[in-house]
């Protein structure tokens, strides 16, 4: 199959041309979160192409990142996951997504948060060193995605879902970056309505503390809207 080259004899090159084509990273994004069906990786990245997704699974298939397998019966399924040299890519695609945070500007109106996105920005901005001793159950609802956040003494567990054993629940929206960023602090941003909390009130601390951005950096504006 054939692909657009470089022609540079460079790692960071290489790596460009393995992933670097519109999709494949996003793709990796949902598989490091878990094996997918074609159709479940549809449902996460609703603007692809379907003739797109498939020649993207085709190559990294062939690149040796991803591969197919069929699920035991009942389901007998088959599913993408990630090789071990895919799911290599994990702290890298954690740090592009910090990195990207940094500038994120509010979303267009037509801009998705998805289940996979959401899971991968709270591994992203998760400090296990300062959830040494935290303990915290929150279900957190953001737009229209519910996941279920467990910090036990520095170890993160994100699933997918509602719980009926959780600290609180907390519903917020895009607003969430700036509270990572420590832009304005989770009490100011309950007191806003920007962030509603339930059940313990304390336990929106751990975003901006447990769960934390670096700021855009000094004289870098942040990208007002998507653009498609």
């Amino acid at each position: 199959m054939g692909r657009r080259s470089y022609g540079q004899y460079c790692g960071l090159a290489h790596a460009v041309e393995l992933v670097g084509e519109r999709w494949a990273l996003l793709i990796v994004r949902d598989l490091l979160v878990g094996p997918k069906r074609f159709t479940d990786l549809r449902k996460g990245l609703v603007r692809v192409p379907t003739n797109i997704l498939s020649a993207r699974l085709k190559q990294l298939e062939a690149d040796g990142i991803v591969r197919r397998r069929v699920l035991p019966r009942p389901a007998s399924a088959v599913v993408y996951e990630l090789t071990d040299y895919g799911r290599d890519l994990e702290d890298i695609v954690l740090a592009l997504g910090r990195w990207g945070a940094r500038t994120l500007g509010e979303p267009h109106r037509d801009d998705v948060v998805t289940t996979d996105s959401v899971v991968t920005a709270l591994r992203a901005t998760f400090r296990a060193e300062r959830a040494r001793g935290v303990h915290r159950v929150v279900e957190l609802h953001l737009a229209d995605v519910v996941v279920t956040v467990r910090i036990s003494d520095g170890v993160l567990t994100v699933s997918e879902g509602e719980t009926d054993h959780a600290d609180a629940v907390v519903k917020t929206g895009p607003m969430l970056r700036a509270v990572l960023a420590g832009e304005i602090t989770p009490e100011d941003a309950v007191a806003s309505g920007a962030l509603a909390v339930s059940g313990d009130a304390s336990a929106a601390s751990v975003f901006g503390s447990v769960f934390a951005l670096d700021p855009a950096p000094a004289g870098a504006s942040r990208v007002p809207e998507s653009q498609h």
